[in-house]
């Protein structure tokens, strides 16, 4: 299973950037295609759906990379078991 954890972080990493140039060409391409009278508005819809969705990447990236790490291999049931993982 933690092979499987850290081969998904993998896949998490790769797909964070993927996504955001994906995004970033879909509003390059539809705000070309629109009217004269309309860009403005696909415009500023288009700068909306980036400012959400590219933190959403930045985090996938993250927890891709901690998934990669190894950082959720070790999961405590019971209390003790966190107290004796802590510094």
């Amino acid at each position: 299973m933690n092979a499987l954890k850290r081969n998904l972080g993998i896949v998490w990493m790769l797909l964070a950037p993927g996504l955001v140039a994906f995004m970033v060409w879909q509003a390059v391409d539809k705000i070309n295609s629109a009217s004269t009278t309309n860009q403005s508005n696909v415009t500023l819809q288009w700068l909306i759906i980036l400012f959400i969705f590219i933190p959403i990447c930045i985090g996938l990236f993250i927890f891709g990379y901690y998934s990669f790490k190894g950082d959720y291999d070790y999961f405590p049931e019971v209390e003790e078991n966190l107290s004796n993982k802590l510094p």
